[in-house]
């Protein structure tokens, strides 16, 4: 059995992962020690020589990671060195492809003796699909969450391994089954201060034209952590619609995805979570205008949202960047909360997407690869 592995995760879907990947991997392996850089999710975990970063690592776009410049390289040369000096049997990617991509590639060089192992496969596909074969350089195996993927790594040279989704096995088996609220909408800004300054007052402004047509409705707002939930309210607290209306509720967003009618949520992690809990939403995103403008260069798919990417067509509305106005989102959230047979409709190809995701326990799957591949080498 290896006596350590090393773990590297940088955004919050990213530390909920791994935390599920770690708890399997103790299963098999009660002694064996993780080290690394996550959340606070992997640290309670790892405990001791763990680095919870998350709150500066989780930043997005071009032009966010060069405002940052300085502090990922010294972070950088910090895990380089960490990796040295414990000498893992294995350094875990999680997702986070900006950083760990280039670690990998570091570690490669330098010829460390440890597995190189991703998890969550970074999406180059939708943007840079010549990539895969130096990754197939710098990794030893891939274990991907998405059906499609291991076909495409495969082809390239990388070996991979379809694990399923690892969201599929935290949702209740009620999820998307109890009923709903009608008068409920659901707001999803996103899980960084970035995306919830640039997010949620376009979010405010649709709610109040909702409420114009529908002043029975009530809103309430995901925030994924007590310093986001301070921010969501100092927001509310300098706009213009009835703070009675607006709930933030922290560390909940299940149960808004339960219950809420219809949900307005940030284009990442969530739009799939709101798939799997069958929640009728629209799908709206901003960043900063390098950062657009350097995205639409090479980005190479039609949808942003995944459970359109999955379905190769658009189930959800998408209203990105300048498209991203009020009235626009409004009109279609309407549309969702009066029209029954389009919710129908919605729901029924949610149900088709997430069926290809089931299975076994991803993160079972995922530890007994990780061991495999070890043992193997062994």
């Amino acid at each position: 059995m290896p006596d350590s592995l090393y773990f590297v995760a940088g955004e919050t879907s990213g530390d909920a992962h791994g935390a599920a990947l770690m708890a399997k991997l103790r299963e098999m392996a009660p002694a064996i020690a993780f080290r690394g850089r996550g959340g606070p999710r992997m640290q309670a975990i790892a405990e001791d020589g763990f680095v919870n970063w998350i709150d500066s690592a989780a930043v997005v776009g071009l032009w966010e990671v060069l405002k940052h410049y300085r502090f990922f390289r010294a972070a950088f040369a910090a895990t380089l060195r960490d990796i040295e000096q414990r000498a893992p049997a294995a350094v875990i990617l999680i997702d986070f492809p900006g950083f760990n991509l280039r670690l990998a590639r570091a570690l490669r060089g330098r010829a460390s003796p440890a597995k190189i192992i991703c998890y969550i496969s970074p999406q180059v596909w939708a943007w840079n699909r010549g990539r895969i074969p130096r990754m197939a350089r710098w990794l030893d195996l891939m274990l991907c969450i998405f059906p499609f993927e291991a076909e495409l790594y495969n082809q390239s040279g990388l070996r991979t391994i379809f694990v399923g989704h690892p969201m599929i096995e935290r949702l209740p088996e009620s999820a998307g089954r109890e009923q709903r609220d009608p008068a409920l909408f659901g707001l999803f800004p996103g899980s960084r201060e970035r995306e919830v300054r640039k997010l949620l007052p376009v979010m405010l402004r649709a709610a109040r034209r909702i409420l114009a047509r529908k002043p029975e409705a009530r809103f309430e707002i995901a925030a994924s952590s007590s310093v986001l939930a301070d921010k969501i309210e100092r927001i509310l607290a300098v706009s213009d619609v009835p703070s009675a209306k607006f709930q933030v509720r922290t560390g909940e967003a299940a149960a808004i995805f339960q219950k809420a009618w219809v949900g307005i949520v940030a284009s990442g992690t969530a739009t799939l979570e709101a798939a799997c809990f069958r929640m009728p939403f629209v799908l709206v995103y901003k960043v900063a205008w390098p950062t657009y403008v350097a995205a639409r260069a090479v980005v190479k798919i039609k949808f942003l949202g995944m459970p359109n990417v999955l379905a190769d067509k658009q189930i959800i509305p998408e209203f990105i960047q300048h498209a991203a106005r009020p009235e626009r989102i409004a009109a279609a959230v309407l549309h969702l909360a009066d029209d029954l047979a389009a919710r129908a409709l919605v729901v029924l190809q949610f149900d088709v997407i997430v069926s290809k995701l089931s299975g076994s326990s991803a993160s079972a799957a995922a530890a007994a690869a990780i061991m495999g591949e070890i043992n193997a080498e062994k």
